[in-house]
């Protein structure tokens, strides 16, 4: 399978691998920001939670996601399915992390780890549903 490649309905394929990294990526810049803006803050008094990490995070990361939602024919199924590998993901990474470190728990970062290992496992579901359609 090439990077891209037009199936003749215009929608383009991408490779999987390289919808995963770019989320990846993003993800890094969306915290890398976070922490220039925690440092920031800090000296007047204020410092973000996990939930502002996490929030930024996914925000900077959505961006390969709904590119390519936007290229295709939009498949409910496809963001569905990959809205609910996200949830189960975070939700498994979350409960795994409560309970090997269950110190980290009252500042909600089992949360943010989990948010942070399910947005690319979301985003791979969804390139996975598109390229699958778009093959048959």
């Amino acid at each position: 399978m090439t990077d891209e490649k037009d199936s003749g309905d215009g929608a383009i394929r991408r490779r999987l691998s390289d919808l995963v990294w770019s989320t990846v990526v993003l993800q890094l810049v969306g915290l890398a920001f976070c922490g220039v803006v925690a440092l920031v803050a800090w000296p007047f008094g204020w410092l973000p939670d996990s939930w502002y990490f996490a929030s930024m995070a996914l925000l900077f990361a959505a961006r390969p996601a709904t590119e390519l939602y936007r290229e295709g024919p939009p498949r409910r199924l496809a963001a569905a399915a990959a809205l609910f590998a996200l949830i189960a993901v975070a939700l498994l990474v979350a409960a795994t992390a409560d309970w090997a470190f269950p110190a980290g728990a009252h500042r909600d970062l089992d949360f943010l780890a989990g948010i942070l290992v399910g947005t690319p496992i979301g985003a791979a579901v969804l390139a996975w549903f598109y390229n699958r359609a778009n093959v048959a």
